[in-house]
């Protein structure tokens, strides 16, 4: 949100506003490790409907955490790779990971596909 007239409500709340929803940090996670084109993260985003993909995308590359790279080749090829903005997330995502693999054991909670 490149909103420069956007107010806040605490620091937290503009930073969820970045990273929280479904997809967000799903999408930056799945980033971690390198680009990705538009098929592969529709892929590995299960449930994920394309046009909620590209709004996503639309937004976190707004926001300054996803890059967006276009190849001028017929067909055109679209890479998506996380900013260093974005790269800065990955600890904080981490450690969310864990605290919730933690939780989910301790509740005997799986995951659904």
């Amino acid at each position: 949100m490149k909103n420069n007239n956007e107010t806040a409500y605490c620091i937290v709340d503009y930073a969820f506003k970045r990273v929280g929803g479904k997809y967000k940090g799903r999408i930056l996670w799945v980033l971690r490790d390198g680009f990705m084109r538009y098929g592969e993260l529709k892929r590995a985003i299960v449930g994920i409907t394309p046009k909620m993909l590209t709004q996503t995308l639309r937004e976190l590359e707004e926001d300054e955490l996803v890059l967006r790279k276009v190849y001028l080749e017929v067909p055109p090829r679209v890479e998506y790779s996380l900013t260093t903005n974005g790269e800065e997330l990955i600890p904080v995502i981490k450690q969310l990971r864990n605290w919730a693999e933690k939780e989910m054991s301790r509740k005997k909670i799986s995951i659904g596909v």
